[in-house]
């Protein structure tokens, strides 16, 4: 048997939970070692979830050679430069979305891990799930006729002081946040939009707090978003074509997976969707692009096209009138 793909956190981040009960479920991961800047926290984290080795900075997490693969769930603001170190140090990288609003930083990363032959991903775990991947199977069928729009939300109540995603200098935002699923659904479903819109309410630390975007796609295709801090939970995903709509349930977290389907005319019909656990198929499907089974599911050129499409987005909310904007080529 193969031995399982060794991992590092680094960090002990909120969302790493999700991550390790994910990795529970699987044979083909092992959750190693875990970092932090305070190596009690370290060594308590580790002594809570069963880690075997705990390290008091990150650099000794990346000099480790029992760690073939490292997770890295630090806030945006430092997403680049410890995923560099990482790579330098000839860890593969599991980055937490989104990895960059900054195209060039995406080109250097992709850049290193292909020279060094390392596997380089970004985490939007919920490509993975059955539902989305049913989701897409179904539109490219024609189940709704032609694409015509894709309207997508995801707000949540983000009001804690001091929360690092309210700091603009880690990159903070609600769309770096939250927004970003509701862009990568849509450039899932319709390619790489044409050009964007968007306006924004900044908030007290000055990071968007609410922004609404369109994005442009070839195809007569729109889709239109919204997303936000301060607000209820609200994740929201529908897909209009020519013949009909999909209602996707919890398209974000996928843990009441459902698609509704109506066609023109008819009744909702629910589509069969399998329930699994997006992380372990992220963890697994990892493992598989490490063993040159397959190739990443997200790779340089969705990284690339989530940088230059948030970058575009921010562009035009920067600009009181909205004005559309081209990502760049």
């Amino acid at each position: 048997m193969t031995r399982p793909l060794r991992w590092g956190l680094l960090s002990t981040a909120m969302i790493n939970r999700k991550l390790l009960a994910g990795a529970r479920r699987s044979d083909a991961v092992e959750v190693v070692a875990v970092a932090s800047r305070d190596g009690a926290r370290a060594r308590a984290y580790a002594e809570e979830h069963g880690i075997a080795r705990a390290h008091g900075a990150y650099d000794d997490l990346l000099a480790d050679p029992e760690v073939d693969a490292v997770y890295i769930s630090l806030p945006n603001g430092l997403h680049h430069a410890w995923t560099m170190r990482a790579l330098h140090a000839g860890k593969h990288v599991l980055c937490e979305k989104p990895y960059s609003r900054h195209p060039t930083e995406v080109n250097e990363a992709f850049d290193l891990a292909q020279r060094d032959g390392l596997v380089l991903s970004e985490a939007y775990m919920y490509r993975y799930h059955p539902q989305i991947r049913r989701l897409a199977e179904v539109v490219a069928d024609g189940a709704v006729g032609e694409l015509r729009l894709i309207a997508a939300a995801f707000t949540w109540p983000c009001d804690a002081p001091g929360d690092v995603r309210l700091d603009p200098a880690l990159d903070g935002g609600a769309l770096m946040d939250v927004g970003c699923y509701c862009v990568s659904a849509a450039r899932l479903l319709a390619g790489e939009p044409l050009d964007v819109a968007a306006r924004q309410t900044t908030g007290p630390t000055g990071v968007d707090v609410a922004l609404a975007g369109t994005l442009a796609f070839q195809g007569k295709v729109l889709a239109h978003f919204d997303c936000g801090f301060f607000l209820p939970d609200r994740s929201e995903l529908e897909i209009v074509g020519t013949e009909g709509s999909i209602r996707v349930s919890d398209p974000w977290h996928g843990l009441q997976p459902a698609l509704t389907l109506t066609r023109h005319g008819g009744e909702p019909e629910r589509l069969p969707v399998a329930q699994d656990n997006a992380y372990r198929l992220e963890l697994e499907a990892f493992m598989a692009a490490v063993r040159g089974e397959q190739s990443p599911v997200l790779g340089r050129s969705d990284a690339l096209g989530q940088a230059r499409t948030i970058e575009a987005l921010y562009r035009s909310a920067g600009d009181q009138a909205g004005a559309p904007v081209r990502p760049n080529e």
